[in-house]
């Protein structure tokens, strides 16, 4: 059983596609687009505790590769909850919804040749798995923000930690629910050692290869 499939069996939310609704094939190729922006198309996923620094890396690695003339943008989690995902809470089979909207979604973008960075918790292996799967191995990019909880819980940029330990929130990831950390991220990164120049770079090191790319031969 695969990612998506063991997703599809433990939420209330049907995967199945209609016998009715045909798969149509666009006229453009992969390689046309890469022509185009002059890029391989890749998805960077960030991921790790709130406050370790996702959002902060994502705009500025955006507004980086734009500088280059390089087409990217940001999907941010909050962001996606105020439109796409705001009939999602935050139970396990809601998160998994969450990421793997996202995650198609993600999958759209990089087909239309675009660079994606994604800001999200996504706490559980599993689901960056199926994110993993729906996107392509070839495309998926894990980069894990390694910030220690007590750097992410003193920086508390959105004052939710103070508001779990107030008891105001409960079941947030880190304190009252799990983070499962990455075991072979293609990047890992600690925001409290490093600036976010430096992160950034990092990054911008691993996509090189498909900045200013021709299509492959």
């Amino acid at each position: 059983m695969n990612a998506r499939d063991k997703f599809a069996g433990s939420t209330t939310i049907s995967s199945r596609v209609s016998n009715d609704v045909t798969w149509q094939a666009s006229k453009v190729s992969v390689d046309d687009r890469v022509r185009l922006l002059q890029q391989q198309p890749a998805t960077v996923w960030l991921t790790g505790l709130s406050g370790a620094g996702k959002s902060t890396i994502a705009y500025e690695l955006e507004r980086r590769l734009i500088a280059r003339g390089q087409a990217a943008f940001v999907m941010d989690g909050d962001n996606v909850r105020h439109g796409l995902n705001r009939d999602l809470g935050f139970s396990p089979s809601d998160r998994s919804e969450n990421i793997r909207r996202i995650a198609e979604v993600a999958k759209l973008f990089n087909e239309a040749g675009m660079l994606v960075i994604t800001s999200f918790i996504s706490p559980y292996c599993s689901d960056r798995a199926m994110a993993r799967e729906i996107i392509g191995a070839d495309r998926f990019i894990e980069v894990h923000l390694a910030t220690e909880l007590r750097v992410c819980e003193e920086r508390d940029p959105k004052g939710l930690y103070r508001k779990v330990r107030a008891g105001e929130i409960r079941e947030f990831t880190g304190i009252s629910a799990p983070y499962e950390t990455p075991g072979q991220p293609d990047l890992r990164i600690d925001t409290g050692c490093m600036t976010l120049d430096a992160s950034v770079e990092a990054i911008l090191g691993l996509l090189e290869s498909r900045l200013g790319a021709e299509p492959h031969e």
